[in-house]
């Protein structure tokens, strides 16, 4: 039944990854004077904290607070779901369609609200209603709209020399599928206009998963601060042949096109006579360049027109020049991902992209990229979200202001994206002066995330004297590491099966010299690991290559949890808890989709975030708990309330102060302190 509103205009405010023990400490500190604003006029717990949820994973935790419901319940309970068939091979769970419950912004669509789902990354695509009241941004793939659809040419980090005698090019090389070449002088005459982007290179396994399997810190999560990216090295010689290029130029080559595309480039003199700027041109024929980036400019923004499947497509790209000898004997210069920002295949409906074309303009490519160099953090990265976060913020303000929306849920993933790139270094990892320095300049770094993130909130505070109810929230917080290198189970890209060997439940085959091959050896394995706190049981009859006999499980199960609580990491008990399936509905995390075993690494063995209890904390006092903030037209100003509030609590809370029911099978309840009328 629907209920009386408290307001007619809702927005969510959601970013991933955003810690209300940082939140808090950084308002105190004056840096976040928007969120503080928002907090005045708003209603939260003293320490800012929403209980989190299990696992503390993006998609099952967005898809908590879109529902209601637990992940056994809604069915989404990681990035990656194993693919029973085959359990080194995992299936992208990024998909509404594996979603058992109500989202809550089908509801409000029903209920005649004009509703927009902008990048909600979990549950939300395809579209989970075709109510002509409901819009949808993909948000399948964190970080940017239509990022996986619409980006048709990688990163690429050009390295030039004058040593060097020949163009090579490297593609990238995905953690998980391995896939990876090199293409030497490709075959372009240098004068010839080329446009065409060539199919980037995919991997994976035959039913549309990928498989991967860990045998390092860098085959998972923690090598991602080393994100792959297209690689080209370029001789650096003098100019020639160009139809506008000064005497004394000296011209290299980028290849873009993920190693297909050229474009002739001449590294300029100032009038210093030294070498300090580049400039990008699509041939040597023509007269002006693309973009013209000079050395200590930072992130520089530039458009092209470029060919793709039969037709032209305008794209953005970012680019920086990171380094350049003033001889213009070596540089080195970074040109980001480009994207179709027309292609509207990931849009609901497909015309509400041109809408946002039209009124808010291209949507800036995402930079994917980090770097363990504190400078490159900060000018290539961080600079690359500043140029997001503010498209976002004008884009939902449109949306608000002049589009006509009664209901918006909002997503962006900067503090997430950055913090799998950097928090892990913001602990010193030795007692010298220059570990120390190096760990400061990135708490440095975590501060100004925090700082950009308090200017994207500031964007809306107009909202609340316009009679909206605000929600700004995250799915978890993001903590730093206390050990450099965690216990190697359940990380993030496929079966991590270090611990699992060595507890004698998962096997690997060996060559003829004994080295382990990345392949399980499954007539010998009982068990497999996965991120997100998953065991899967090899069982026989339900897995293809199972040896554990049904009858067998359950001693299985209990010989797996008593092991887990015997290892030891480092003197120390690694895991905190382990349980079967059945008894892991106290913490929400059953039925088929969760593991036959769940457990959390014990506080100081954590990663990140994602297979620790959400009550966990990290160094520098981060945590991995969510935050939430009530602010606005139906709420308490100024308070603060001691109820516990829990994630499956926030959609009942939604639809109290929106005037709709709760979503079918809801398991929280409306935060009835925060409510400023009594019900």
């Amino acid at each position: 039944m629907n209920r009386k509103a408290l307001a007619d205009k809702i927005i969510v405010l959601g970013v991933d990854g955003m810690d209300p023990a940082l939140t808090k400490r950084f308002m105190e500190m004056g840096k976040m004077p928007n969120t503080k604003k928002f907090l005045e006029r708003g209603v939260a717990r003293e320490d800012l904290v929403m209980q989190g949820g299990h696992p503390t994973i993006t998609p099952p935790m967005w898809t908590t607070m879109a529902t209601g419901t637990c992940p056994g319940t809604h069915g989404i309970t990681c990035f990656w779901n194993p693919d029973m068939d085959n359990l080194e091979d995992l299936v992208y769970a990024f998909d509404s369609r594996k979603c058992k419950s109500e989202p809550l912004w089908n509801v409000f669509a029903e209920a005649g609200k004009k509703t927009l789902v902008w990048q909600w990354p979990g549950g939300s695509w395809p579209p989970t209603s075709d109510n002509p009241n409901l819009y949808v941004v993909d948000g399948t793939t964190p970080g940017f709209p239509n990022f996986g659809n619409a980006s048709i040419d990688w990163e690429v980090k050009t390295v030039a020399d004058k040593n060097f005698e020949k163009v090579l090019f490297k593609p990238k090389v995905q953690v998980n599928n391995g896939a990876g070449c090199v293409l030497t002088d490709v075959d372009l005459e240098d004068d010839k206009e080329v446009n065409s982007v060539s199919a980037g290179i995919q991997g994976g396994s035959s039913n549309g998963g990928v498989r991967n399997i860990e045998l390092s810190e860098a085959d998972g999560e923690l090598g991602l601060d080393d994100t792959p990216i297209n690689a080209v090295n370029s001789p650096i010689s003098e100019a020639h042949g160009w139809a506008n290029a000064p005497a004394d130029a000296l011209e290299f080559t980028i290849v873009v096109g993920n190693g297909y595309v050229r474009r002739p480039s001449l590294i300029l003199k100032n009038e210093k006579g030294e070498y300090d700027s580049v400039a990008i041109y699509t041939s040597k024929k023509a007269e002006e360049p693309l973009v013209t980036v000079k050395k200590g400019e930072g992130l520089k923004v530039f458009q092209e027109e470029v060919a793709h499947e039969d037709k032209k497509v305008l794209c953005r790209r970012n680019v920086i020049l990171d380094e350049l000898e003033a001889d213009g004997s070596h540089l080195v210069i970074i040109v980001g991902i480009a994207v179709d920002s027309t292609n509207n295949t990931l849009w609901h409906p497909a015309t509400f992209n041109d809408e946002i074309i039209s009124n808010v303009g291209l949507i800036p490519a995402m930079i994917g990229s980090g770097s363990a160099v504190p400078r490159l953090a900060r000018n290539w990265m961080l600079a690359g979200w500043e140029e997001m976060c503010d498209y976002q913020a004008k884009a939902l303000n449109y949306c608000a202001t002049e589009g006509g929306f009664d209901v918006i849920y909002s997503h962006i993933h900067n503090v997430d994206a950055m913090g799998h790139k950097f928090w892990h270094h913001a602990k010193p990892r030795a007692n010298t002066p220059e570990a120390i320095a190096r760990a400061e300049e990135y708490q440095d770094i975590i501060l100004e995330v925090y700082r950009q993130t308090d200017r994207y909130l500031g964007q809306f505070l107009h909202l609340l004297d316009e009679d909206w109810s605000v929600f700004i929230m995250s799915d978890h917080g993001l903590m730093v590491m206390e050990e450099e290198h965690p216990p190697l189970i359940g990380d993030a890209f496929g079966c991590n099966v270090r611990v699992m060997e060595e507890l004698g439940f998962t096997a690997l085959k060996h060559d003829e010299n004994g080295k382990a091959l990345k392949e399980i050896d499954w007539e010998n394995t009982k068990a497999v690991a996965t991120r997100g706190g998953h065991i899967y049981v090899n069982l026989k009859g339900r897995n293809p290559h199972g040896i554990v006999e049904p009858e067998d499980k359950y001693a299985v199960e209990e010989e797996i949890i008593t092991a887990l609580y015997h290892y030891e990491y480092m003197g120390k008990r690694a895991i905190s808890l382990a349980l079967r399936n059945k008894d892991a509905k106290v913490l929400g995390m059953y039925g088929p989709n969760c593991g036959d075993v769940v457990y959390f690494l014990a506080e100081g063995f954590n990663r990140l975030h994602g297979d620790s209890l959400a009550t966990t904390n990290g160094y520098w006092g981060t945590t991995v708990s969510p935050i939430v903030i009530f602010a606005g037209k139906g709420f308490k100003q100024g308070e603060k309330i001691d109820r516990i509030i829990q994630q499956v609590d926030f959609a009942a809370t939604i639809a109290a102060v929106g005037g709709v029911r709760m979503p079918r099978d809801c398991e929280g309840a409306p935060v009835y302190p925060a409510l400023a009328e009594e019900f």
